[in-house]
């Protein structure tokens, strides 16, 4: 927290506000034009120790062990960057990026790491959770904007995720579909059963936010070092809620582009 202080002191009631930010130049303007100022960028960094578990070899099913490893890692992250940008002041945190990396000293040791601009706004509204956390979002500066004129509002960055074994083919089963044009049902099954549990998973968060809707959803699938069979199906994206019930979003034609 010495950053933030640092940069709380560069601050100081007369001088010129100080800020750092990630947000590109376009981005910058349109999150100002929004009614936003940024505060700075704010970080969450989790180095994490993934279980080990093993799937059978001919069955579909979820690695409940990596599964709650991945999450609880990204969610040490996010609550970190939250808690930076809650010391900030914020209301809210935009053009968050999650990433995962892995290093030379353990395969199984994994970063996490959460990084986005904390903002405020101009005219002191509070746009903080329920719970009284800075919303997150990893929309770009030109969607929190538009997201903005249609009367919503970020709430949060919601997730979901699903480590799954999909199961490997008999020998009989490869042989009878070689040279083939025919659908394998157990990879579709196993597939589509990772996605859902994942999807089903963002939803729930998305619901105990009491949220309107999720926009900019993204479904992710990475196999890490875990083996072609084993992949992780990631879902993600930003619950939001109406400002107003009775807001009414203007038609596309009839919407003005800014000019430079």
């Amino acid at each position: 927290m010495d950053r933030i202080h640092r940069m709380q002191a560069a601050s100081q009631e007369g001088a010129a506000p100080f800020f750092t930010s990630d947000l590109s130049v376009n981005e910058f303007l349109m999150v100002e034009e929004a009614g936003f100022d940024p505060l700075g960028l704010v970080v969450g960094s989790s180095i994490y120790h993934i279980g080990y578990q093993i799937g059978n070899w001919g069955q579909n099913m979820e690695l409940a062990v990596l599964s709650q490893a991945m999450y609880a890692a990204r969610e040490l992250a996010m609550s970190r960057m939250e808690a930076e940008a809650d010391a900030f002041g914020a209301d809210g945190i935009v053009g968050v990026r999650l990433s995962v990396g892995f290093y030379e000293w353990g395969e199984n040791l994994a970063e996490f790491v959460a990084v986005g601009t904390a903002i405020k706004s101009k005219d002191g509204t509070s746009h903080k959770t329920p719970s009284g956390k800075p919303f997150t979002s990893d929309l770009s500066g030109q969607d929190f904007w538009t997201l903005l004129q249609a009367g919503y509002i970020p709430r949060g960055l919601v997730m979901g995720t699903c480590v799954y074994h999909v199961a490997h083919q008999g020998w009989r089963q490869t042989m009878r579909q070689f040279g083939q044009n025919t659908e394998v049902p157990q990879f579709t099954q196993a597939i589509y059963e990772a996605r859902e549990l994942a999807m089903d998973r963002m939803q729930y968060e998305a619901m105990q936010l009491q949220a309107d809707g999720i926009v900019g959803m993204q479904i992710v699938e990475k196999p890490y070092y875990w083996g072609s069979h084993v992949i992780e199906f990631f879902a993600i994206g930003n619950a939001v809620n109406a400002l107003r019930k009775d807001h009414q979003i203007a038609k596309p034609g009839l919407v003005m582009p800014l000019t430079g």
